[in-house]
């Protein structure tokens, strides 16, 4: 679809990319954000990534509406995707079912699977993470392979733990403080998803990848101690993908 501008208040602009859930617009998105961050024009303030559109907000005493239209219009049109793409992965490790995944056994049942390969068909794939959203730092994931059958829960919890991992279909958010949700909860990373003492704050961001490590619960302990030691180092890599 065409990029349509829409007027969000006397100073931001929504531009919308597309009007679905995918790899390929969001990336568009990415590539306009990352023009604005690595070229800026003079006036904007802030780019926010979503889904299928970029949310600019801007001055208006210095740079008019109609004006900034024309610029972004002009950047979108000299889009292009790059041949070799690298890919910035996370690791995350996680531990499933139990006290830290409530819903992990009726998600199984749902899919008519194993514990083991319910494990597996999630952590499997690499996650795409969409967006930041909700609060500081929860990502919005989303693999392309081994959808599941069920969807959000039909009663939201008004409150579940920090930390938690939370799946539906073939998206898996990550949940960096206590706050309500009404997706599956089919277990817990020891890992800071959101940590305001570091001068980076969020585990990941928009446009970069993660991968689920399966761990057992002793090792998930050990981890959260060395975590809050301040001695965990989170390992991250790149990969080119033709």
């Amino acid at each position: 679809m065409e990029p349509k501008f829409l007027i969000a208040g006397d100073s931001a602009i929504s531009v919308q990319l597309g009007d679905a859930i995918s790899l390929e617009i969001n990336q568009q998105v990415r590539m306009l954000c990352t023009s604005l961050e690595q070229d800026p024009i003079d006036g904007v303030m802030e780019v926010v990534p979503t889904y299928a559109s970029l949310m600019i907000h801007y001055k208006p005493e210095v740079i008019r509406y109609e004006s900034l239209v024309e610029m972004l219009k002009r950047r979108v049109n000299y889009m292009r995707p790059t041949e070799h793409a690298k890919r910035k992965i996370t690791e995350i490790p996680i531990c499933y079912g139990g006290e830290l995944g409530p819903d992990f056994d009726d998600c199984a049942a749902i899919e008519n699977v194993s514990a083991e390969e319910l494990i597996r068909m999630h952590s499997e794939p690499e996650y795409y993470v969409y967006m930041l959203g909700f609060a500081p730092g929860h990502a919005y994931m989303a693999r392309f392979n081994y959808p599941f059958h069920f969807k959000r829960r039909e009663t939201p919890r008004l409150k579940i733990a920090a930390r938690s991992i939370v799946v539906q279909e073939n998206l898996s958010n990550l949940i960096p403080f206590e706050q309500p949700c009404g997706w599956n909860i089919i277990g817990a990373t020891p890992l800071n998803i959101c940590d305001y003492s570091k001068e980076e704050p969020f585990l990941v961001h928009s446009g970069e990848w993660a991968r689920y490590i399966p761990v057992s619960y002793r090792d998930y302990q050990l981890i959260r101690s060395d975590v809050e030691k301040g001695s965990f180092q989170v390992k991250t890599y790149e990969r080119t993908v033709e």
